[in-house]
């Protein structure tokens, strides 16, 4: 009796483990069998820019992204812009992205680095359509190759497999997913030994500060440079949260010049620059010590400085000491045009709008964003479908906002750990600009951009750390009288391209910082390169 009890045991477990390897086998196969292929389509063509002619292929479509395991986590959106018979030993090759997060890369592709260029009446609105879409003379395609990114949830990237949006939308999760494209793009298509440069614009410069560290620490990928487009490293410096008063302080530069191209003030300086360069005095001075001391601050001293806010922002007296000397961007960009009934953009100040609520603190619009997106998105999915012939059945995102599920983590849990919803990814660049005695960094900036305000760049900056070996021989600031997508105005946009140019250019078979042939500032943009 007992045997045959253990003969129908051993049966029984045999059968189980039949029947289970026959479930892992029919699970593997069908998560194989759904993981989606990879889709790229390749176009031809030709551009003229600065008098010569470039012969170009675009790739563009998906790249099957995989994690360190080897398992596929993502189809992840890209195009690719390569110049035809070039040498790929020698050939830079930018990684560029937008930011958000959760913005696709059409804005930096059709307003600044790509072959076409969208065509808008900055700063006013431009008529209904059919829009202008034109080739773009200022592209970069005459000294780089170009890779514009999208992140997951943008464009055509999503995940598959096992993965999931959470896998990828936060501050680290964000960074090790461009950085494992970046490595795998690479791969893909030997471009282990070309000059490597990074290009982000907004959010996208937090990933970069990020993905810069994180390739050369963990990847082995050196770049040669980092390009930073309206910058935000440490979010610390623009939350307007109780008891920070270092937003207050960084943006009164941005105010100052914001009211001064709105002929605000009461009595407008002839020069930007030498005006700003009194108010970043002032502001990180008589007002930072103003904020420091508070309650205790003596009355004489209070009515000065109040005397000087207006005076550098065209608000008035009372209206400041109703603040108790702290006014927010948002409060700003609805209290500035009040009379005339209308509010200043948030992404670019020399943008206006109509004021829904007169008595409101905060605008639900941003005048320049209502402005342009209709305009970038018809020609970006014209210009995809039409010229870039990838199929109209396959949805391209703009943007992930729609997307479900679409939460970002900002908790930052990398290298220093640093809190929730204020991340600070400045010690990543930190590190890895000393490590790298190499690594120069680029950063543009617009006068009128109270998204990302300059003088909070300049702090951020300033603050990186004085272990890094002639640090500030390797950032090299220009400025722009336009706002946080500096390329919109056309009038900047060639010095914009030159500045960047150069900065490639100039990063290539350079020496060690310190030697003869390290970098200086460059050439200054529209504007100025001081400080």
């Amino acid at each position: 009796m007992s045997r045959l009890i253990a003969l129908v045991a051993l049966s029984f477990l045999l059968a189980t483990a039949s029947l289970s390897a026959q479930e892992h086998h029919e699970e593997s196969d069908t998560s194989e069998s759904t993981i989606p292929k990879p889709v790229q389509i390749v176009t031809h063509h030709t551009i003229t820019i600065d008098g010569k002619l470039i012969k170009y292929t675009a790739t563009t479509g998906t790249l099957l992204l995989k994690d360190e395991n080897n398992k596929p986590i993502a189809l992840f959106g890209f195009t690719a812009y390569t110049k035809d018979d070039a040498d790929v030993n020698t050939r830079p090759i930018t990684f560029a992205y937008n930011g958000g997060p959760g913005s696709s890369s059409i804005w930096l592709q059709m307003g600044a680095l790509g072959p076409k260029r969208v065509v808008i009446n900055d700063p006013e609105a431009t008529p209904p359509p059919p829009y202008k879409m034109e080739d773009n003379p200022y592209s970069i395609l005459d000294v780089s190759d170009l890779v514009m990114m999208d992140a997951v949830g943008t464009g055509l990237s999503r995940p598959v497999g096992k993965a999931k949006g959470s896998d990828f939308w936060g501050v680290d999760q964000d960074i090790k997913s461009f950085s494992r494209f970046i490595f795998q793009y690479i791969q893909d298509n030997d471009r282990w030994n070309s000059p490597k440069f990074l290009f982000g614009e907004s959010y996208g410069t937090t990933r970069s500060a990020g993905i810069a560290d994180y390739l050369y620490e963990r990847m082995g990928i050196e770049v040669n440079g980092v390009i930073f487009l309206s910058t935000v490293w440490n979010f610390e410096t623009l939350s307007f949260a109780p008891g920070n008063d270092l937003p207050y302080v960084l943006y009164l530069p941005t105010y100052a010049a914001v009211a001064w191209y709105h002929n605000a003030l009461p009595s407008k300086p002839a020069d930007l620059v030498s005006f700003l360069a009194t108010v970043r005095k002032f502001a990180s001075g008589e007002y930072e010590e103003a904020l420091f001391k508070g309650a205790s601050l003596d009355s004489t001293k209070y009515n000065d400085v109040l005397t000087k806010l207006h005076e550098y922002t065209g608000l008035s007296e009372s209206y400041w000491r109703k603040a108790n000397l702290r006014v927010s961007e948002p409060q700003f960009t609805d209290q500035l045009l009040r009379k005339e009934g209308e509010t200043v953009g948030r992404l670019d100040a020399r943008y206006t709008g109509p004021t829904e609520d007169l008595l409101s603190e905060f605008s639900n619009y941003d005048p320049q964003s209502t402005t342009i997106s209709p305009v970038f998105i018809t020609d970006f999915l014209s210009y995809f479908h039409n010229d870039l012939k990838y199929p109209t059945d396959q949805v391209y995102h703009i943007d992930a906002y729609n997307t479900k599920g679409f939460k970002w983590d900002w908790n930052q849990r990398g290298r220093h750990g640093f809190g929730f919803r204020n991340p600070n990814v400045a010690p990543d660049l930190a590190d890895v600009m000393q490590k790298d005695p190499y690594l120069n960094i680029l950063m543009l900036n617009g006068y009128f951009d109270l998204a990302t305000p300059f003088f909070a760049t300049e702090y951020t900056v300033d603050h990186l750390g004085a272990n890094i070996p002639d640090l500030l021989k390797r950032v090299h600031f220009k400025y722009f009288m336009s706002g946080h997508m500096v390329y919109v105005n056309s009038k900047v946009l060639p010095q914009f391209k030159a500045d960047v140019a150069e900065f490639i250019d100039s990063m290539i078979g350079q020496k060690a910082i310190g030697s003869e042939a390290s970098s200086g500032s460059g050439s200054q943009g529209s504007g100025s390169n001081e400080k």
